[in-house]
Formats: structure tokens, sequence, C-alpha cells
């Protein structure tokens, strides 16, 4: 059974991109949320391998999604993705326990490789 991933952001042609390049290299969407606040209650129900989460959305943002996801299941395995310019956030995102981050205009390359590293 391949990997299942849930994919956050609140562009949908983001999430679109995204289950593109994850569907062409074998990994399973198994659900998408379009803010942290979906993704958290998402995140409980769907129990994905791993999350791809935006930084900045409207209701909850990556940041806070990140905490609470991971203060419910200190497991949880997620990818933060941010725009050019959001360093501080990046460096933020992973003491609060994403896995890596990818900058966008997504690579596809680039994307499943945080993607197999967060999963090892």
């Amino acid at each position: 059974m391949s990997d299942t991933v849930m994919i956050v952001d609140d562009a949908a042609f983001m999430r679109m991109m995204l289950k593109d390049i994850l569907t062409k290299n074998g990994f399973t969407v198994v659900g998408e949320a379009e803010n942290g606040a979906v993704a958290v209650d998402k995140h409980a129900e769907l129990n994905p391998n791993l999350t791809i989460m935006d930084i900045t959305m409207p209701e909850m943002d990556g940041l806070q999604a990140v905490k609470e996801i991971r203060k419910r299941n200190p497991q949880a395995r997620i990818v933060m993705c941010s725009a050019m310019g959001q360093q501080a956030m990046v460096i933020e995102a992973i003491q609060s326990g994403a896995k890596d981050f990818v900058v966008k205009p997504f690579q596809a390359e680039r994307v499943v490789e945080a993607v197999k590293k967060a999963l090892k």
C-alpha cells in the first residue's frame, strides 16, 4: 500500500498541483484542507502518513496547525511549504515539529524528495 498524504493549502490550485505531483509519484492523497483549523480535525480523522502544510492561511495558519496536530499526535509527519522570504516562519515550523519544507513555486523533484525524506 502506498503512503497516504493530506494536503493543506488555502489555494485550491496549489492543492491540485501538489496532488498531481504526489499521485504521479505513487502517493495516495487521502484528504485536503483549506486552512489549519480544518487540517487539525481532518488529520485526527484520516491519520495520514504525512501532511503537506502551507504556512500562510486564514483562520488558523500552518504554524498553529503543526503545533496542534503534534500535540494530539507526536508521531505526525509534516512538511511545510511557503513562498520565498519566509525564513523565520520556516525555522519556527521546523522547531514546531515539521520534518522539512518546500518553497513555492513547487518543483516536483523537491516535493517528492521532501516527502520521501519525511517518511523515512
